[in-house]
């Protein structure tokens, strides 16, 4: 049953990248809406979650990590986590706790220096470091902001996150119920299947493929057996990423295809038949064009 006194609002989720946002978003919401890798920069656009339950509806704003951009995706990327900040409720600036602070955490409090909202840091990856070592960690990022409040979590282990959502509640505005009960993102089906299958290609290629590569769903249909059939292109700049991703006899991009399918499944709740093909586009992350096409519109937002 519904609290009489229901509060809801926007919070803005940001960080430098690899700081472990993403993992966070998905714990959440209890489900994967954001892809998780442990290379720099995963999220592109800004991925927007939603947490439900009897007394507060909280939208996130997952942001790709703020970094200095080398190329069109990547000013794309940032003017995306600037946006993010406009009209929330609230901003959580994410950092990693085995890692001493340094001029990319610094870079982002500075994004937050003028904020009207509470600012909450939130010290992830708890598990990785002692309680003795954490105070330092605490201290040194005081002495740069005063936040309103800090959250040492494991977005991995879930350690703390539920104070954590407390605290967000407690500075919530009693407001409606923008998305229904069990919607957890307002991205489209096409958004989230593209994005599970770069996920998988990041992770199977390592540093071979970097962050050259695209995924465009081009077809989504369910067939007469209740199966849904997928077509997607994977798009890469140069023909020598093609061929790593294709493999020795196909063998890679069977490999990406399956393990890509097993989360659509889960996702959409049905068996899926899924087909990639590889496509070559030169210089892609440098041309608006292309970069419009993909679904990276700053415009947007």
């Amino acid at each position: 049953m519904k609290d009489k006194h229901f509060k809801s609002g926007f919070v803005a989720l940001i960080g430098r990248p690899n700081v472990g946002k993403s993992t966070l978003l998905n714990r959440l919401v209890g489900q994967k809406v954001a892809i998780m890798s442990d290379k720099a920069q995963t999220t592109r656009n800004r991925i927007q979650a939603v947490y439900t339950d009897n007394e507060s509806q909280i939208v996130f704003l997952d942001t790709p990590g703020i970094h200095k951009p080398k190329h069109a995706l990547g000013e794309f990327m940032l003017k995306t986590a600037y946006s993010s900040l406009q009209g929330v409720d609230c901003v959580l600036v994410l950092v990693n706790a085995s890692e001493k602070i340094g001029p990319g955490d610094r870079f982002v409090i500075d994004r937050i220096r003028n904020s009207e909202v509470p600012v909450f840091l939130l010290i992830n990856k708890i598990d990785l470091v002692t309680p003795d070592e954490l105070l330092p960690i605490i201290q040194s990022y005081t002495e740069e902001y005063d936040f309103d409040e800090i959250y040492p979590i494991s977005a991995t282990e879930g350690n703390n996150v539920d104070n954590m959502l407390a605290g967000i509640k407690n500075i919530l505005p009693e407001g409606p119920q923008y998305y229904p009960t069990d919607q957890i993102s307002d991205h489209p089906e096409y958004f989230i299947v593209s994005e599970f299958i770069r996920e998988k290609i990041l992770h199977l290629t390592r540093e071979e493929i970097p962050h050259s590569v695209a995924v465009q769903v081009d077809r989504m249909k369910r067939n007469e057996d209740d199966k849904v059939e997928i077509d997607a292109t994977i798009i890469v700049e140069r023909s020598s990423q093609k061929g790593i991703i294709i493999g020795k006899g196909g063998a890679m991009i069977k490999k990406i295809g399956s393990m890509a399918r097993r989360d659509i499944e889960q996702l959409l709740g049905n068996k899926v038949y899924l087909n990639l093909w590889v496509k070559v586009q030169k210089d892609w992350r440098s041309r608006q064009a292309q970069l419009q096409d993909l679904g990276y519109k700053p415009d947007d937002y």
